[in-house]
């Protein structure tokens, strides 16, 4: 009898040790958000439409140490000079650990050195491409940073190409090395589905180990991929880690599963011993996407609330009245999809003139048909004119009173 009773006190005393230290449960109730994240900043997004389907301090300025690196490969698989030889200068070899471990005036091709960039994150790696692309790191990140404006990240600022925790001082204003989850996960969409170069940066983040020389062949280096979420979730297509003290660990990933394309971002996810903790929030995330959300096409929308035709003032007509009309159609853009939650729906609504003037040609743009959904636009078809027409002037009027009455030479 007093056996059991103990053995019932060390089961209650391993049950309340196991519910005291267990880390945030991976599972949540249909329609519920993730919660207990233990990233300071999270975003999720659709990578097709760039739609934020989760966010936790979004917009909020960080560091993100080697996240940093999506953007230098980008930039140096766009610069298309893989086959160019790169030498190490005095700056890249002082790089601090993780590091290629290059010596001053060694020699590589740039696609070897990409390879050391983004599975092993060679911080001296990083530093050897920005030079030999940029002509020296500042003028690299001068690149990264027109590149993220363009992209359309404006709360993103790049001083370094390999995410070493940096500041700087610029036109009078203290600036630091840092973006935001919903930025950076712009830039990992750029890099996997716009870019021209998306094809090599997904072929070079998926490699699981790669082995290269130096130009002279004297040195040979392995580098194993470090993202571990390739194998860890099914669908994983891309990503990278990061860590800094100041940023703590970071992630960058992206999903492919039924059709949907998902972008995940961490930044702050814990400090040592706690690197595990970026793969959790990262799963939890990423199934909930999974879970809540389901794809659809702007194809698929029904289109009733745009006219069919447009009254023209002043425009040539036979039957001389003083208006015609004019038939129009829609441009239908490339096809995109977008996840949407349940309950959601795309709403659709005509953006344009009502009434031209003539003289109109065939193929004008007269106003745009807006796709939204929850009240922001995602998608915009043009609607033009199938036809055009003339103004109406003293030659035309002339004509017509030839046809009408025949010619007055008669008379």
């Amino acid at each position: 009898m007093k056996q059991n009773k103990f053995k019932q006190i060390v089961v209650l005393f391993l049950v309340f040790y196991m519910c005291l230290f267990a880390q945030p449960t991976l599972a949540f109730e249909k329609g519920d958000e993730p919660d207990c994240l233990y990233a300071l900043s999270a975003v999720l997004i659709d990578g097709d439409s760039g739609r934020v389907l989760y966010e936790k301090n979004g917009k909020e300025k960080r560091p993100m140490a080697s996240t940093t690196k999506i953007m230098t490969c980008i930039l140096i698989l766009e610069n298309d000079c893989l086959e160019e030889i790169a030498e190490v200068s005095e700056n890249a070899a002082k790089m601090p650990k993780v590091r290629l471990g290059a010596m001053v005036g060694e020699k590589f091709y740039v696609k070897d050195l990409l390879y050391s960039l983004m599975l092993e994150s060679h911080n001296d790696s990083a530093v050897i491409l920005a030079e030999h692309v940029g002509g020296s790191v500042e003028e690299f990140a001068e690149k990264m940073n027109v590149k993220a404006r363009e992209i359309g990240c404006k709360d993103t600022w790049f001083i370094t190409p390999n995410g070493l925790d940096a500041k700087e001082e610029r036109d009078g204003e203290e600036k630091n090395h840092e973006t935001t989850a919903r930025d950076l996960a712009q830039i990992m969409r750029y890099c996997i589905q716009q870019s021209p170069a998306r094809e090599q940066f997904l072929k070079i983040t998926q490699t699981p180990s790669y082995t290269f020389q130096d130009v002279d062949g004297k040195r040979e280096f392995t580098c194993q991929n470090h993202n571990a979420f390739l194998s860890m979730m099914e669908g994983a297509i891309s990503g990278k880690t990061g860590f800094t003290a100041q940023a703590g660990y970071c992630y960058v990933g992206a999903v492919r599963k039924d059709g949907k394309t998902l972008i995940v971002v961490l930044l702050g996810c814990g400090w040592p011993n706690n690197k595990s903790y970026k793969w959790s929030d990262a799963r939890k995330l990423i199934e909930y996407g999974l879970q809540e959300y389901s794809l659809h096409s702007f194809d698929e929308v029904k289109i009733s609330k745009y006219p069919s035709k447009i009254p023209v003032k002043n425009a040539c007509n036979p039957n001389l009245d003083k208006d015609t009309n004019i038939p129009l159609f829609r441009k239908k853009g490339e096809k995109m999809n977008i996840l949407l939650k349940e309950g959601e729906q795309i709403e659709v609504s005509y953006c344009g003139k009502k009434q031209l003037f003539a003289p109109i040609k065939k193929g004008e743009k007269v106003g745009e048909l807006h796709y939204t959904v929850n009240g922001k636009v995602w998608y915009k078809e043009d609607i033009l004119t199938a036809k055009g027409k003339k103004k109406i002037d003293f030659s035309w009027c002339l004509q017509q009173i030839v046809k009408r009455y025949g010619n007055i030479e008669k008379y």
